[in-house]
């Protein structure tokens, strides 16, 4: 006997896709001006900053059609539908903060050796601009940065993109006032610095949801005790809890109970009474549940926690 509770609400990057629309016209805007700028004045830094926006306005167009993707029916082939998409969105988003943190350095060292004259009003200029339209990105997305891998995601990446406006800044202020270019290299490495531990935390909780670890924030145990709990139920095994996408959690369990709620009808009731516990404790509106009679677990050929 199982029984089940469903949510159909919209993934969490879906319910904030206007937020992505005015963060990627805000970062499109902001490659433009540190691409001219870059160009115009020599700066390795600002073209650095460039390219390093570049990828992450991809990164935001690819979560918008993820999120497009993601609102799909789900179908016999995909009982989930595409929400995945999402986090696979979230994936190729690290993979290019990745290469272009590999790329940066590459130029970098090469200009380390080759130091060029550098325009320094315009790069001060461009990179100024680029770090006001970053911060006005940056306020858009705070608000949901908490609920959506790739929300979190391009909030990071715009964090980074105000951080590296900010060392351009810095490196721009330092030539004026000393001539002394490699100021543009440092600068440069700097974005690098900014941009590896932040692939790193995302690639990190994509991989976890790939891998279906347990959500973050649910303690097991906790779980367990809840469900143990509920009137009429034994015991629980074959306990698993795992993300879809972000915002949607999903848990399935085996729940013994005893032959007095089966006898009375009352499974119905457990039922209920387990939804609600996970639903309201845990936050985690959809649930599998296969009730079974106590020693039902010794015919079950694979045995899990």
């Amino acid at each position: 006997m199982s029984g089940h509770s469903h949510a159909h609400a919209p993934t969490a990057t879906g319910r904030h896709r206007r937020r992505l629309v005015i963060a990627l016209v805000l970062t499109a805007s902001v490659f433009l001006v540190q691409l001219v700028g870059g160009l115009a004045s020599g700066s390795l830094a600002l073209l650095a900053d460039a390219g390093h926006v570049l990828i992450d306005s991809t990164g935001l167009l690819v979560a918008l059609v993820a999120a497009g993707l993601a609102t799909r029916p789900a179908t016999a082939a995909r009982t989930f539908g595409l929400q995945r998409v999402e986090v696979l969105a979230a994936l190729v988003n690290g993979l290019l903060l990745v290469g272009i943190a590999v790329w940066v350095l590459v130029r970098a060292v090469d200009r380390w050796d080759e130091p060029v004259q550098i325009s320094t009003p315009v790069m001060l200029g461009a990179a100024v601009v680029g770090g006001l339209a970053n911060l006005a990105a940056l306020l858009v997305l705070r608000g949901a940065k908490d609920e959506s891998l790739n929300l979190r995601g391009a909030y990071l990446e715009v964090l980074g993109d105000l951080l590296g406006s900010a060392a351009v800044v810095v490196a721009a202020v330092v030539i004026a006032l000393t001539g002394f270019t490699r100021a543009d290299t440092l600068a440069s490495l700097a974005i690098v610095a900014l941009v590896v531990p932040r692939a790193w935390s995302l690639l990190r909780e994509v991989v976890d949801v790939l891998l279906e670890a347990t959500p973050r924030g649910v303690d097991l145990a906790e779980v367990r005790r809840h469900i143990r709990e509920v009137p009429g139920v034994v015991d629980v095994h074959d306990l698993h809890a795992w993300t879809i996408t972000s915002g949607v959690p999903v848990l399935s369990a085996h729940v013994v109970v005893d032959a007095e709620c089966i006898e009375d009808g009352r499974t119905g009731v457990v039922l209920d009474r387990l939804g609600e516990c996970l639903g309201e404790d845990f936050d985690i509106e959809h649930c599998t549940f296969q009730l079974e009679p106590v020693g039902h677990r010794a015919h079950e050929s694979v045995h899990h926690a």
